[in-house]
């Protein structure tokens, strides 16, 4: 169900076109085309011209990296752009919900800091996200509400807040003694 409304067995583009975008671990971005070219697939099923070019302008003001790039190859971005490309272009879809999985998978601090920032405003701009993501440090800092998972079980729930100053969490998943 997504928003009251069953899915299963939905093509891609129907789920999308129902508010739901996805970021997937790996970032999975069209590596030959152009970055302006993954942006306005982002974009692909929008009939709202105004709104696309509203929410395109504002994906390119969120990364402005991306904004200097969009006449290059998508595929020699550096990890941290095409990561930055593969959420600014699910944006551009103007989600509901926004699933983002492993956003930090392989990135340097910096760009690390920089990518949960933007979660951050992308939350705070009305977006639900539904964050997967092992850096448990990071991952509690932007969320409200935690699911900690070991191999696929649930361990515990509640208000990130409340987790991160939960003494059994805070040894098991954030290295702290």
């Amino acid at each position: 169900m997504l928003f009251g409304r069953p899915i299963t067995g939905l093509p891609p583009h129907r789920i999308v076109a129902q508010g739901l975008s996805h970021v997937p671990e790996g970032r999975g971005i069209f590596r030959e085309p152009h970055v302006a070219e993954n942006l306005e697939l982002g974009g692909y099923l929008r009939r709202d011209f105004a709104g696309y070019a509203r929410d395109y302008k504002r994906a390119l003001e969120l990364f402005p990296r991306i904004a200097e790039r969009l006449g290059q190859s998508a595929g020699t971005l550096s990890g941290g752009e095409q990561q930055m490309l593969a959420i600014a272009r699910a944006l551009v879809a103007r989600p509901q919900l926004l699933l983002l999985d492993e956003p930090s998978l392989g990135l340097a601090p910096q760009v690390v800091a920089l990518i949960f920032q933007i979660v951050r405003t992308i939350v705070s701009e009305g977006t639900t996200i539904l964050l997967v993501e092992q850096n448990a440090h990071m991952a509690l800092k932007v969320a409200s509400t935690a699911h900690v998972l070991e191999v696929g079980t649930l361990v515990t729930s509640g208000p990130a807040i409340e987790l991160a100053k939960d003494d059994k969490i805070r040894k098991a998943y954030l290295g702290v003694h």
